[in-house]
């Protein structure tokens, strides 16, 4: 057993790349990990979700401007019905990894907010996207490279 004056023996050195009697370096590591995991998953989150709200959209337009508003044929209606359920339960699983990421990135709340509000404003979630992968890419490598 080594004292604190004497360094640990080699059989205790830690194998993660980290120094020795730092074992914080490995916390960071670890949580830079699971940060870039939930960047990861919010990233194609936020693709599917502002591909579904344009597609909703679309059918929102069909729906009520040409058969109700024109009074054009209804004959895709049934196959089209699917559409803002399916939106909706894409929605709840972007939110979740949207607070998921906000949660790990320790952001503020109006951050939070934005990023709820990109989900249903069309096209919005693909410009917030990428400013959000930017700041956060930047943030996890700076402190990526302080450890």
């Amino acid at each position: 057993m080594s004292t604190p004056d004497t360094p640990a023996p080699a059989s205790q050195a830690p194998t993660d790349g980290t120094k020795p009697g730092n074992p914080g370096n490995a916390v960071v590591r670890e949580a830079v990990r699971k940060a870039r995991a939930s960047l990861a998953r919010y990233r194609f989150m936020a693709l599917v979700t502002g591909v579904m709200l344009l597609i909703l959209c679309v059918e929102m337009l069909y729906k009520y401007a040409l058969v109700e508003g024109l009074g054009t044929s209804d004959a895709l209606l049934p196959y089209i019905s699917w559409i803002p359920y399916a939106h909706g339960w894409i929605y709840v699983l972007y939110l979740v990894t949207v607070v998921d990421l906000w949660s790990k990135m320790r952001w503020s709340l109006g951050r939070l907010v934005t990023m709820v509000l990109a989900g249903v404003v069309p096209v919005m979630s693909f410009v917030l996207e990428k400013k959000v992968h930017a700041e956060a890419d930047a943030k996890l490598t700076a402190l990526e490279q302080r450890v």
